[in-house]
């Protein structure tokens, strides 16, 4: 493994640093169009869809390290985990399991920030199971008939196009499922109000109702019965590249905790020279290092073509329960600064718990590491 960059890609995470650490601070409310056309703008929507179909074309590793310039950069996590959602659960299964046709209607309008996409595969009974989804699609002619509800669609309230997963032959459980490319103007589909999280607030997310949804076979992703494969192949891009956001993010902490415990004094001097501190933050580097390599090993794997999945388990884990540690590091550090709202070190704590759970929980992730080595 190399992991020294080349000249392009050190410009790249340069330019996609840079320009969005000077975009605003975060405001009230979720994301603006405004917004969501800077992140087109710098060819984030579409980084890793191929160049053919209006993306950057780029693999596991180039994409990731683009990611995690973005997460550095980036005052609104909130912003940057709904782009990276668009791209990872949406885009990226047309681009690699849609026909030619699909491919051709639908890729250009996600890469350039024209149609916003949206995962829906979570349902009230059916989260980390997903042999538990009740959604079905029944075949009637050219089109399939959709009806079900999904409970925890990110993007869903702004969102155009829908990856839509459902159960074609509930009697094969997983190997019943299949995936849809499902448009917001279809009849029968309803979006419910935006509902309140605990982090990523900026980031809409809502109930879907599919009630009768006629859509055209075309819109099919694969064959039938590929579903779960389709959908664990988008997570393979979402549980490493998105996760690059997050070792973006750990490193924007660490820089400011570094500032201020060189800065804040208290006893009459700094309190960076308290080893309860300056540990505090030593662990907190050793721990961004030891994630960021992991996720790179994960990612140069991938493009290798080998399924890497334990090293994606290891990866997403480590990932994210340092982003959490990194938050609550961060808010001992800053004290009453850190509780405070508007200081932006409790918003940054909200926005990593969520990390331990979407895309597969830590406990998920540790049951795939120890099945990986064969307990």
């Amino acid at each position: 493994m190399d992991f020294s960059w080349d000249s392009g890609q050190r410009e790249r995470y340069e330019l996609v640093w840079n320009e969005t650490r000077t975009w605003p601070d975060v405001k009230e409310g979720f994301f603006s169009r405004e917004d969501w056309e800077r992140c087109a703008g710098l060819g984030l929507t579409g980084l890793s869809v191929p160049a053919a179909h209006g993306g950057g074309g780029l693999g596991f590793l180039d994409t990731a390290r683009t990611v995690e310039a973005f997460g550095r950069g980036c005052p609104d996590m909130g912003l940057v985990f709904a782009t990276m959602a668009h791209l990872f659960a949406c885009a990226m299964p047309v681009a690699e399991h849609g026909a030619p046709e699909l491919r051709e209607r639908t890729l250009p309008g996600l890469c350039s920030g024209e149609l916003i996409g949206a995962n829906a595969i979570t349902e009230e009974d059916a989260g980390s199971d997903v042999t538990a989804i009740t959604t079905r699609a029944v075949r009637d002619g050219g089109d399939y008939v959709i009806t079900g509800a999904k409970s925890f669609v990110s993007n869903a309230p702004v969102a155009d196009v829908f990856t839509v997963y459902a159960s074609t032959d509930p009697a094969f459980g997983h190997l019943g499922l299949s995936a849809f490319a499902v448009r917001r103007d279809t009849p029968g589909l309803t979006v419910g109000e935006p509902f309140a999280k605990v982090g990523l607030d900026s980031c809409p997310a809502a109930m879907v109702w599919l009630d009768g949804c006629r859509v055209p076979a075309a819109n099919r992703l694969g064959r039938e019965g590929q579903g779960a494969a389709i959908f664990q192949s988008s997570m393979r891009w979402e549980r490493t590249c998105l996760f690059a956001a997050y070792l973006g993010r750990t490193e924007r902490l660490l820089e400011r905790c570094v500032a201020h415990a060189a800065e804040r004094r208290q006893f009459g001097r700094r309190i960076g020279g308290n080893q309860a501190v300056s540990h505090r933050i030593a662990r907190l580097r050793l721990r961004l290092e030891a994630a960021r390599l992991l996720l790179w090993q994960a990612c140069w794997r991938l493009d290798r073509g080998e399924h890497a999945v334990l090293d994606i388990a290891m990866a997403k884990l480590a990932v994210s329960e340092g982003a959490v540690q990194a938050g609550l590091d961060a808010m001992q550090i800053f004290a009453g600064a850190g509780v405070r709202a508007g200081g932006g070190i409790e918003r940054e704590l909200r926005d990593a718990l969520p990390a331990t759970v979407f895309s597969g929980t830590s406990e998920i992730q540790l049951e795939q590491i120890a099945k990986e080595l064969g307990l």
